[in-house]
């Protein structure tokens, strides 16, 4: 369908609209744990003393903020022929509705089980809504709230990521 025919029907009919992409190319792994506490300058001894991990966790986890981190897709990996994206269904999304800006309003987490070395995440998004047209100094365009499920090999549910996003056209100023 042409962008120029899309009616609201159209564009509401994308919530509830749900995608799984494939398992991540990154499996959690301690020296990607060790950057990030390097990088964040976390001290948390859970994630530095073996011992602590064991008694608090039964063994080592990676911090919760890096959820996201074993979703994102390698961008060159030899043989692949089709580009991946991270939040694919916010890009096509994006792209249905002709809106190429973007930012995310609004990100929350909930936890789940742990992440821990070995671990390959996959994601399923689900779009929860999608607003009418609006103004923003940004441009104009539409919000939408995605869900992200993360889940791993065992298909437990290591957190869900809720994202507001504003996608936008420019103003002409």
């Amino acid at each position: 369908m042409a962008r120029a025919e899309m009616t609201e029907a159209d564009v509401q009919a994308w919530v509830g609209r749900m995608h799984e992409d494939p398992p991540g190319d990154v499996v959690c792994e301690p020296g990607y744990i060790l950057h990030w506490l390097e990088a964040t300058e976390n001290a948390n001894p859970l994630y530095w003393d073996p011992a602590v991990a064991d008694e608090l966790t039964g063994g080592p986890t990676a911090p919760p903020s890096m959820l996201s981190v074993w979703m994102r897709p390698l961008q060159f990996v030899p043989g692949r022929t089709e580009k991946r994206m991270p939040l694919s269904l916010h890009f096509a999304l994006k792209e249905a509705l002709d809106l190429p800006e973007g930012i995310v309003a609004y990100n929350e987490m909930t936890l789940g089980v742990p992440v821990r070395p070995g671990d390959r995440r996959r994601t399923t998004q689900k779009i929860r809504s999608i607003s009418e047209p609006k103004t923003r100094r940004l441009g104009t365009g539409r919000s939408w709230i995605i869900d992200v499920t993360y889940t791993n090999q065992r298909d437990e549910v290591a957190g869900v990521e809720t994202y507001e996003m504003f996608a936008y056209k420019r103003n002409a100023s």
